[in-house]
């Protein structure tokens, strides 16, 4: 494909192959081997900087690299899936700001972050969970949403009393 062969299993760090083509070429054989199938997400650019010691630029640009080479596709705030646009994703698809905004309501549900307190900041949701500035607001907008959190503008966003949780409890 570049005229040579590099070990798949190795990054070639010196070598005249960019770093984040590397990677689209191993997430690609993924894909050709059936490991990652039409509507499964493609990892995340936080288990791609932790898997392969990329910066989040370079993981950004392997998304970028397999869209373009037409194997995936990228939904704002839910991630990159295998295929092409539109293609229905896997069932087991939640998104990714759905899944920040579960783990905050059981914290809050836990005790772990008591009413009338501060849940995470949108800096600290993007460092800990490795995800965008939207992300991190989509997850508030969830929580609001639904009822676990309110909004002070300029101060944060706090946890409601308990009589303003959602119902059920699961969600």
């Amino acid at each position: 494909m570049y005229g040579f062969v590099y070990d798949p299993d190795v990054l070639d760090r010196e070598g005249p192959v960019p770093i984040y083509k590397q990677v689209a070429d191993l997430v690609r054989d993924q894909i050709e081997r059936g490991e990652l199938q039409a509507g499964d997400p493609v990892p995340s650019e936080a288990t791609l900087e932790e898997e392969y010691d990329i910066a989040r630029t370079t993981a950004r640009r392997v998304a970028r690299e397999l869209r373009e080479q037409g194997l995936a596709y990228t939904v704002q705030g839910e991630g990159t899936f295998v295929g092409q646009p539109g293609a229905p994703r896997s069932p087991k698809t939640v998104p990714l700001y759905q899944k920040i905004a579960k783990e905050i309501a059981k914290s809050i549900q836990n005790g772990d972050i008591p009413p009338n307190r501060a849940i995470p900041g949108e800096k600290v949701m993007m460092r800990q969970y490795g995800v965008a500035k939207v992300t991190a607001r989509q997850a508030v907008a969830y929580l609001r949403e639904q009822g676990w959190v309110f909004t002070v503008p300029y101060r944060g966003t706090y946890v409601n009393i308990p009589e303003k949780w959602p119902i059920n409890r699961d969600s």
